[in-house]
């Protein structure tokens, strides 16, 4: 079910999607009732403000609503949204906007997902001037070109011949595809272990 208080976008949605539209304000409690969150196993607000969605998301958890999300459009809000049990993500602007950034900052990450703090997974294509070009991981862990917070997780060699578990024996090849856990993030000093030196620092 999806509450929306524009009617054009109510008439949008429902002429795109499969899915129940109801054309109210979800700010108000009789609204979430009648869109019947005695039922609901979870409940997802995505207004425009930060505030508006805290009170839908407060309506939400005094209905009984036991999963309660929202999108996230002031980072510094976040704790709050914490403290009242909400699970706060990121706008779709912001992960577009981020996402850009990245690839126009650091054009080697095909793609990436934040762990916590500064610590990320992200995909890497190997290039043929790499330093870990041609060695095993363990040669280049103990050789101390991989650092101690950098992990090869997996790897899809260049052959195409299917993803595969990294492993202390796995050798990497120019044109090699890895996922690769760094605490660091993508840090220019990471990026140049798999040979993407001009990335902007």
């Amino acid at each position: 079910m999806v509450v929306e208080h524009d009617v054009t976008r109510a008439n949008d949605i429902a002429n795109e999607y499969d899915c129940l539209v109801l054309n109210e304000d979800a700010t108000r409690e009789e609204t979430l009732k009648e869109a019947g969150a005695d039922r609901a196993d979870a409940l997802i607000s995505t207004l425009e403000l930060d505030a508006t969605n805290l009170f839908v998301c407060l309506l939400a958890t005094e209905l009984g609503i036991s999963t309660v999300v929202s999108v996230l459009h002031q980072p510094e809000h976040r704790e709050l949204f914490r403290k009242m049990g909400v699970n706060a993500v990121k706008s779709p602007d912001q992960l577009a906007a981020e996402s850009l950034y990245r690839t126009a900052r650091q054009p080697a990450i095909s793609d990436y997902m934040p762990v916590e703090a500064d610590a990320e997974v992200f995909e890497i294509e190997v290039s043929g001037a790499a330093p870990i070009a041609g060695t095993t991981l363990e040669e280049a862990r103990s050789g101390g070109l991989i650092p101690d917070d950098v992990l090869v997780v997996a790897v899809v060699p260049e052959d195409g011949s299917g993803p595969r578990i990294a492993r202390p024996t796995t050798e990497i090849g120019a044109g090699d595809r890895l996922t690769v856990y760094s605490g660091r993030g993508t840090d220019p000093a990471v990026t140049d272990l798999f040979g993407f030196f001009d990335d902007y620092r």
